[in-house]
């Protein structure tokens, strides 16, 4: 069963978006380096998320928690999707990857594997 698991909103200056999120929404900011780094909710509930630097998804998405990544490329293949891209490791224990679903909509994937 998958589960939401942050959104990404991409930016095209982290500095004006951290301070526009932290006065409009009260969201607090982590930076991981100068090209992106995590909103996160005030009050530890909800979901958090991330401002990155705009590249080739040029829009917000949500990223899905799921068992197993290739599972899931693989059923939204069978529907009418497409897998964006490789899928791209994250640390050693997880990894990500981008979808297109059958309406042209890009969601991210994200499990935790063990990366080979």
């Amino acid at each position: 069963m998958a589960k939401v698991e942050h959104f990404e909103i991409p930016v095209d200056d982290i500095a004006r978006a951290q301070a526009f999120y932290k006065d409009v929404l009260d969201f607090d900011y982590q930076p991981w380096g100068e090209e992106m780094g995590m909103l996160n909710q005030p009050d530890g509930q909800g979901i958090n998320g991330d401002l990155h630097q705009r590249g080739g998804v040029p829009h917000p998405t949500v990223v899905f928690t799921v068992e197993r990544i290739e599972d899931v490329v693989a059923r939204a293949v069978a529907r009418g999707g497409e897998q964006i891209g490789e899928i791209q490791p994250l640390g050693e224990d997880s990894r990500w990857v981008y979808i297109r679903d059958s309406e042209g909509n890009v969601i991210g994937l994200y499990d935790e594997v063990a990366v080979a």
